[in-house]
C-alpha cells in the first residue's frame, strides 16, 4: 500500500512539475510570439530553432551549459541577419534560409564526430517535459522574467517599428536596436523552450497560440495576453492528452495548441454564418 502511495505522488510530483515548466514558458513565448505573428516572422523562428541543434552539440563538444550554448548560438545567427540584410543584398527570407540550413547541417556533423558521449536526439528533437526539475523550472522562470521585463521596456518602440518601420525611424525610434532586442528575446525563449516541446516544435509553441488568441483580441495588449493563457491551456490539455493516450508530450502539447486554434478559427465563422 505504502509502494502505491508513494508511486502515485512521484507521478503527480513529475505532473505538477512539467505543467509548471511549460506554464512558464508559454507564458514568455505567447507575447513574443504575437510580434512574430504581426512581423512575419515565422521562417525567423524556425532558423532559431535549427540553430538550437548546433548549440546543443557544442554544448557537448565544449562541455558547456546546454542552455547558455543554445542562446549563444541562437543570439550569434540573430547578429548575423541584422548585420548580413545590407551588405550582401540578400532579402531576409533567403537568409534565413541559408542560416537555418547551415546551422542544422554544421550541427549534425558535430553531433556526428562524437564518439566518446551518446546523446539522447529524440528528446532535444521533441522536448522532454516530463523529466523537468526543480533546477529547470528555476531557469525558466527566472529566464522567463528576464525576458519579460525587457519586452515590457521594448513594448512601445517594438510595437511602433512593427506597425510602420520608416514612421518610427522619424521619430526617434533605434529601430536597429530594438529590432536585435527582440531577436535575441527570441533566442532566450527557444533556449528555455527546448525542454518542453524541443527544438523542432519551439515555433509551433511560439507561433500557435498567438495566432488563436489574434482571433480573441481587440488591442495588441489583450493579444499578448491571451498569447500566453492561451500557450498555458495548451501545456495543460497536452499534458492531459500525454498521460491519458500514452503519447509523446512534446506533440500533444502542440496538437493542444492547434486544437485551440481550429476552435477559435470555426466558432466565429459558425456564428457568422447562422
Amino acid at each position: 500500500m505504502n509502494m502505491i502511495s508513494t508511486g502515485t505522488t512521484d507521478m503527480d510530483d513529475f505532473l505538477v512539475r512539467a505543467l509548471i515548466g511549460g506554464c512558464g514558458v508559454a507564458a514568455v513565448a505567447g507575447p513574443l510570439g504575437a510580434f512574430v505573428v504581426w512581423r512575419r516572422m515565422a521562417f525567423f523562428g524556425g532558423t532559431l530553432s535549427h540553430s538550437a541543434l548546433l548549440g546543443v552539440a557544442l554544448g557537448f563538444l565544449l562541455g558547456l551549459n546546454l542552455n547558455v550554448a543554445i542562446f549563444a548560438v541562437c543570439a550569434v545567427v540573430a547578429i548575423l541577419l541584422v548585420s548580413l540584410s545590407r551588405p550582401t543584398g540578400l532579402s531576409n527570407d533567403t537568409l534565413l534560409g541559408i542560416l537555418a540550413h547551415a546551422s542544422l547541417a554544421f550541427g549534425l556533423i558535430a553531433l556526428s564526430v562524437m564518439e566518446t558521449q551518446r546523446v539522447d536526439l529524440i528528446s532535444y528533437l521533441f522536448g522532454d517535459v516530463l523529466a523537468t526539475t526543480v533546477s529547470d523550472i528555476t531557469l525558466i522562470y527566472g529566464g522567463g522574467a528576464v525576458v519579460a521585463g525587457v519586452l515590457v521596456f521594448l513594448w512601445r518602440p517594438l510595437l511602433a517599428a512593427t506597425v510602420d518601420e520608416e514612421l518610427a525611424k522619424v521619430e526617434g525610434v533605434p529601430v536597429q536596436a530594438v529590432n536585435l532586442g527582440f531577436m535575441l528575446l527570441l533566442a532566450v525563449t527557444v533556449a528555455l523552450a527546448m525542454k518542453v516541446v524541443g527544438i523542432l516544435l519551439v515555433t509551433s509553441l511560439i507561433i500557435i497560440p498567438a495566432a488563436t488568441a489574434r482571433r480573441l483580441s481587440a488591442t495588441p495588449e489583450q493579444m499578448a495576453v491571451w498569447a500566453g493563457v492561451v500557450g498555458c491551456i495548451a501545456v495543460a490539455g497536452g499534458l492531459w492528452a500525454s498521460m491519458q493516450f500514452d503519447t509523446p508530450s512534446g506533440p500533444s502539447i502542440v496538437a493542444a495548441a492547434f486544437a485551440l486554434f481550429v476552435l477559435a478559427t470555426v466558432f466565429p465563422a459558425l456564428k457568422r454564418w447562422n
